[in-house]
């Protein structure tokens, strides 16, 4: 069964929270990192942003769409408070996946 997964990474010092939706994680967090190391001119390249702090797993991607973009339009308090849930110490989750 197909998998896919709404992310927020984050940058280094964790001042930017980026959310995406994708059907290979790992895939696509080394692209947000060669992105940076490219100096590729999208959002995650310019601030910095491919640290993972979060995820959710689906099966539907209508429902990962839906998520993601239920998510982006959180204020950044309530996505603070999302990823709190699972990884209260903000720890980056990349060697993980």
């Amino acid at each position: 069964m197909k998998k896919y997964y709404i992310y927020i990474l984050t940058n280094y010092t964790k001042t930017v929270l980026y959310i995406g939706v994708t059907n290979d994680l790992k895939r696509r967090i080394s692209e947000h990192f060669m992105g940076n190391i490219l100096k590729e001119n999208h959002f995650t390249a310019r601030y910095k942003c491919h640290y993972l702090v979060y995820f959710e797993e689906y099966t539907d991607i209508r429902r990962a769409i839906a998520r993601e973009k239920e998510l982006k339009g959180w204020r950044r308090e309530k996505k603070i408070e999302l990823i709190n849930t699972k990884n209260p110490t903000h720890e980056f989750l990349n060697e993980r996946i």
